[in-house]
């Protein structure tokens, strides 16, 4: 086995370099926000006044987006949709889900087109659907990107 080194940038294994995993956050406008390094939400929400953040992992139809506390440390490999204040108290719905999905993955294909990798390899942009109930007692619908 090679030496594996790591830096805030690339992963070095022997002679390849590996790009770690980035912080990704949906912004209201469809815009893609990647981060390298973790921080905290925070800093994402001083910048973006009467929004909260969210984890793509934690939305549910008919439950509240649950809101990243503001002192928690965005994850890198994550996905994060800023969201309107307004909204913050809205049970999701099938359709805000989907909508969500679509925006993320329109976001994501946007950001892969305009980055220029040196890897012929493509990376996903897909969406995956998971469950079709309701999170009380039938299963839970989530949205997997």
């Amino acid at each position: 086995m090679g030496n594996i080194c790591a830096s805030s940038q690339f992963i070095s294994e022997g002679a390849k370099l590996i790009r770690p995993s980035t912080t990704k956050i949906v912004q209201l406008d469809g815009g893609l926000q990647e981060l390298r390094r973790p921080v905290v939400s925070s800093h994402i929400l001083s910048q973006n006044p009467n929004c909260f953040l969210c984890a793509s992992e934690s939305m549910y139809v008919g439950s509240c987006a649950p809101q990243v506390p503001k002192d928690e440390e965005l994850q890198l490999g994550q996905i994060y949709f800023l969201m309107p204040l307004s909204q913050s108290q809205s049970p999701l719905s099938l359709q805000d889900l989907c909508s969500l999905a679509i925006k993320a993955s329109a976001a994501l294909a946007n950001h892969s087109k305009a980055a220029h990798l040196v890897s012929s390899k493509r990376s996903p942009t897909g969406v995956d659907m998971v469950g079709m109930s309701s999170k009380e007692g039938r299963g839970n619908q989530r949205i997997e990107l």
